[in-house]
């Protein structure tokens, strides 16, 4: 028998060894997760805020599915938006209303760039009873944009 054998052999007879936890020497999520872009690699964000805004509030009036901007926006986001979504329908359920395509057209857009693959923007929504403001933050990751904060006004 080995020396090698004997060793595990003798293992055996006795309790188990105190297992320590091993430490990646990295964090995995640097290296394989969402990559930080830079502006310049990035397509220009006026289509997407746009698009964004349209949908956010279609989805808010019924007429669109979340899961459809679902690439676009980030988790926090997500959760939020199904929120409101969630409390959308139970008010026009509590007054008998049916969900329909809201009649509005986009205003004004005011886009800043408060750091390199960082967008924020105010989207003006003009609709028959009333004008709401839409705000967005876009960051780069991995060459293209996803929202991180959808706030309708």
């Amino acid at each position: 028998m080995s020396a090698t054998a004997r060793t595990y052999e003798e293992h055996d007879d006795h309790e188990a060894l105190p297992s320590k936890p091993i430490h990646a020497p990295y964090d995995g999520d640097e290296f394989f997760g969402a990559q930080p872009a830079t502006r310049a690699a990035l397509p220009n964000p006026e289509p997407l805020l746009e698009n964004l805004t349209r949908c956010v509030i279609e989805i808010l009036a019924g007429a669109r599915d979340l899961e459809q901007i679902a690439r676009w926006v980030d988790d926090d986001v997500y959760r939020h938006l199904l929120k409101r979504v969630v409390l959308s329908t139970r008010a026009r359920q509590a007054k008998g209303q049916v969900a329909r395509a809201p009649n509005f057209t986009i205003g004004s857009m005011s886009i800043y760039e408060p750091r390199d693959g960082v967008v924020e923007a105010v989207v003006i929504v003009i609709g028959k009873a009333r004008t709401r403001a839409v705000a967005l933050r876009l960051e780069g990751f991995d060459t293209r944009w996803r929202a991180t904060a959808i706030n309708v006004l």
